[in-house]
């Protein structure tokens, strides 16, 4: 353990591009907006691909739940390699291999096709991330909350916009021409790549047998970290993926207003992740967890008590508290395991988002067939108030 410090120099550096800190951080968060551009397509473009391929909603939800795996639970796969190659190649590539596939889901001739292309795709956006943000942390130690706050609001951004972007290419251009999509990020890897080209190399982390010890030493707070991930992604992911649905059916929206609201809520979330960074630099990550924990639920509630544009403030701004966490999240695992970035931030982020995803998606349709949308999605607005008791547990 007294080489701790070394370790950390040594990562820093390694991971370090020539280039100054905020260009570099800049560039990192250019590539996470692309990437999560891409991993919001799949919904805005189901509906089409649903209607050409005459797919029924079992196969549909094969596609969605395939992307989540592919791009999502893979990423600690993607952290351990990245951890012990240390070069910047997945960052290079990821938005490059997430654009191509996934904007030609409109060429694809049949299901086994669009399997082919959403696994594919998805792995282009989880190679990206573990990587990626641990050289976003990598800069600056005295601000790593603010820098990982632009980093994933980025991301945040892009996910959001993601519907929008393909829904407004298919209006314009037709399903079939649907690679045009894929121009800004092809062209983003390629700024990416030439970018990080003077990336000084890395050696090979330590054996694999003394890196699953150092997280075992750390098994207590991290397992905390990721529950308390889980519990804000069952929120996060379910809304994201079924909002649309539930405003269409039970509440009278167009399909249209009804994808806006996403969008608000998506970007409300993007903002909350940008202040959450900058407040763990002031108040600490464990205030802010606690704080974003208690915060988000009533204005949740106040989502589904109240109509109108009451409700709709409910709605963003509990998305905006709750996502004030994402940021924090990640910078305290990396913290706790500096040798091993990319694995522990894969964790915080797309595994925690996957799982969630995989279990509560399906959960929320079973419950909603059973009472309604209503009442399942309202059901999950507990779950920050147990993240609260549970992050009372971690250490000051």
């Amino acid at each position: 353990m007294a080489s701790a410090p070394k370790t950390v120099e040594g990562l820093s550096a390694a991971r370090r591009p020539a280039s100054s800190p905020l260009k570099s951080l800049l560039l990192l968060s250019l590539g996470h907006f692309f990437v999560d551009l891409y991993s919001g397509a799949l919904g805005a473009l189901q509906p089409w691909l649903v209607e050409r391929h005459r797919l029924s909603l079992t196969q549909a939800g094969i596609l969605g739940g395939l992307l989540v795996f592919s791009s999502s639970v893979m990423q600690p796969v993607y952290g351990v390699i990245s951890d012990r190659l240390r070069k910047p190649v997945f960052v290079a590539l990821g938005p490059l291999v997430a654009a191509v596939f996934i904007s030609a889901l409109g060429l694809a001739p049949g299901f086994w096709a669009l399997l082919t292309m959403v696994c594919l795709g998805g792995a282009g956006i989880a190679a990206f991330h573990p990587e990626g943000s641990a050289m976003a942390a990598a800069h600056l130690e005295g601000s790593r909350g603010r820098m990982m706050a632009i980093f994933i609001s980025a991301g945040t951004l892009g996910f959001g916009l993601g519907p929008t972007y393909f829904s407004s290419v298919v209006s314009a251009f037709g399903l079939e021409r649907t690679w045009l999509a894929a121009v800004p990020g092809v062209a983003a890897s390629l700024l990416l790549a030439f970018a990080l080209r003077g990336t000084l190399p890395n050696p090979r982390s330590p054996a694999g047998r003394g890196q699953w010890r150092t997280l075992a030493s750390v098994w207590r707070p991290l397992a905390i970290l990721y529950a308390l991930v889980f519990l804000r992604s069952i929120v996060q992911i379910t809304y994201a993926q079924l909002l649309p649905l539930y405003l269409y059916r039970e509440r009278g929206y167009s399909a249209k207003v009804a994808s806006y609201t996403l969008t608000a809520y998506l970007l409300f979330g993007a903002l909350g992740g940008f202040v959450g960074g900058h407040l763990a630099d002031r108040l600490g990550g464990r205030r802010v967890i606690l704080l974003s924990m208690a915060g988000a639920a009533p204005p949740l509630a106040l989502f589904f008590l109240a109509d109108g544009a009451l409700a709709l403030a409910g709605l963003v701004l509990g998305g905006l508290i709750l996502l004030f966490t994402v940021p924090v999240n990640v910078i305290m695992a990396q913290e706790l395991v500096p040798s091993q970035a990319g694995t522990v931030s894969a964790l915080m982020m797309g595994f925690a988002w996957g799982v969630a995803g995989l279990i509560f998606i399906p959960v929320t349709g079973i419950l909603a067939d059973r009472f309604s949308m209503h009442a399942a999605l309202a059901a999950w607005t507990a779950f920050p108030l147990l993240g609260f008791l549970l992050a009372l547990r971690l250490p000051k």
